[in-house]
């Protein structure tokens, strides 16, 4: 980790200074490269989530399939969606396309690796639409709205801070594991009392998470990578960041959502 942190001092002498605005330009566009494509993935998942759920439910009685406890009527496609094994592929297909990309995207170009990177973003809003039928729009239109901000501040502190996070990775991925084991015990015991602690700590893990993440990625950085190993570099920081702003919408709409 240090001999990261002395790339951005040793990679070209300094003349002049101009150097180091070399590098800083140099690093703010790739950062920019990474919110970027993060960004685009955030799109791709909510556009994938709306129109899952307008393929999922409708409000004509005389074609719905199914109908919930809710009111909410479902199509032949929400039934298969939501009710049928499928729904045990729409919940594990993006898991199995994060296994994906972690193993294979350093062998990867990086225009295969961008589509993987938009098939996993489109995958995820397939499995995360279901939460149309749980929670009220007004609460996830907030929620996310609270979430941009959250992790806006949180990102802004992990790229400016000269505070080293490292030390703060170990825990948190110990948290992660804790918190999944919690959620693997709580679909048994169905508490709310757990659910409620699961998701106060999830977002406290997410939101340290975010913050160590983007230091990480600004380490990342070096000014004489080769376009490829720059590509690759900026959209494992996209995925990686995509995966905290996602992680952490989810856990603060089970801590603050309306459902319906």
């Amino acid at each position: 980790m240090a001999e990261l942190r002395n790339y951005q001092t040793r990679a070209v002498p300094n003349v002049g200074g101009r150097a180091d605005a070399s590098i800083d330009e140099g690093l703010r566009a790739y950062m920019i490269k990474v919110y970027n494509l993060m960004a685009v993935g955030l799109v791709i998942t909510g556009v994938a989530a709306l129109a899952t759920m307008m393929l999922a439910t409708t409000n004509d009685a005389a074609t719905a399939a199914a109908t919930l406890g809710n009111g909410k009527m479902l199509t032949s496609v929400g039934v298969a969606l939501y009710s049928s094994p499928l729904k045990w592929v729409v919940m594990l297909a993006p898991l199995g396309m994060v296994f994906f990309l972690s193993a294979r995207i350093q062998s990867m170009s990086v225009s295969a690796a961008q589509t993987a990177f938009w098939v996993f973003a489109g995958l995820m809003g397939l499995s995360l639409s279901s939460i149309f039928l749980v929670y009220t729009a007004q609460s996830i239109t907030q929620t996310f709205f609270i979430t941009a901000a959250a992790f806006g501040a949180l990102s802004l502190y992990g790229y400016t801070t000269r505070r080293d996070l490292t030390g703060m990775g170990t825990f948190l991925f110990m948290g992660v594991i804790g918190l999944v084991i919690a959620m693997v015990v709580n679909i048994f015991l169905a508490s709310p009392a757990l659910q409620f602690a699961v998701s106060a700590i999830g977002v406290l893990i997410f939101s340290g998470l975010t913050a160590y993440d983007t230091q990480k990625i600004k380490e990342m950085y070096y000014e004489g990578d080769e376009v490829l190993v720059a590509g690759r570099k900026a959209i494992t920081g996209a995925l990686t960041l995509y995966l905290d702003f996602i992680n952490l919408f989810t856990f603060l709409l089970q801590f603050l959502g309306n459902r319906q």
